[in-house]
């Protein structure tokens, strides 16, 4: 019915020192992490976006920033977008929590994974994707199934959402990349998502493109998957 681009912030001044920043308050885009919100903002700027949504966290409201300037747009923050709430390990430098007994499950079995004084995994990916699904009837109904999105959030919230929308378990979301800064594009129909493309950091975005009308019907995107692979043809 729409396509979403999920947008993971820009780095942050926790990814560069290794600490899991979780919910910490205040922290900030770092100067590559600034310049990677600009760049993507400039590269999406052919794109009309028909809504953006955004997580709390600064870090999320600082990389939309430049996407909104010169656009009738203002993003709709969303706490079930947060990130995840790791309790007791925020703020904790990640090659000590690597020594925890919870990291394991953490990397094998992240649908049992609950942080002490936090949240588990299942729990985020349920919030998150719910969320997600929520926007996305609302833009369809306001905006038609042509429209384009963006949502903005975390690395382990934006691996959540592509593995919902690959029919994955949750136990295996962690072969899933999302780089700072990376878009990944989920076009929904009726009855399933399709996944155009993952961490993706500087593919063309045409594809993307508000589509020429044909006629005064507003057609809607089919839920049935091309035999044999797409064309590649719009």
């Amino acid at each position: 019915m729409t396509t979403l681009i999920l947008l993971r912030h820009g780095r942050s001044s926790a990814n560069t020192s290794g600490v899991l920043a979780g919910r910490t308050p205040g922290v900030e885009l770092d100067d590559t992490g600034t310049k990677q919100a600009q760049a993507v903002a400039e590269r999406l700027r052919p794109v009309r976006l028909a809504a953006v949504v955004t997580s709390p966290m600064r870090r999320c409201r600082q990389t939309v920033e430049p996407l909104l300037a010169g656009r009738e747009l203002s993003a709709e923050v969303d706490d079930d977008l947060a990130e995840v709430d790791y309790g007791d390990w925020t703020g904790r430098e990640l090659k000590a929590l690597g020594k925890e007994k919870l990291w394991k499950v953490v990397q094998l079995h992240p649908s049992a994974a609950v942080f002490p004084g936090g949240e588990g995994l299942a729990a985020m990916q349920a919030r998150s994707v719910a969320a997600i699904r929520g926007h996305e009837s609302k833009v369809a109904a306001e905006h038609g199934p042509d429209a384009v999105w963006l949502a903005c959030s975390h690395g382990d919230v934006i691996k959540a959402v592509l593995a919902d929308a690959l029919g994955m378990h949750l136990d295996t979301f962690q072969r899933i990349m999302v780089d700072p800064c990376s878009i990944s594009v989920v076009h929904y129909t009726d009855t399933r998502p399709f996944v155009g493309r993952m961490n993706d950091m500087g593919g063309d975005v045409s594809a993307l493109l508000a589509r020429p009308k044909r006629g005064r019907r507003k057609s809607a995107r089919s839920s049935d998957a091309v035999v044999g692979g797409s064309t590649g043809v719009s």
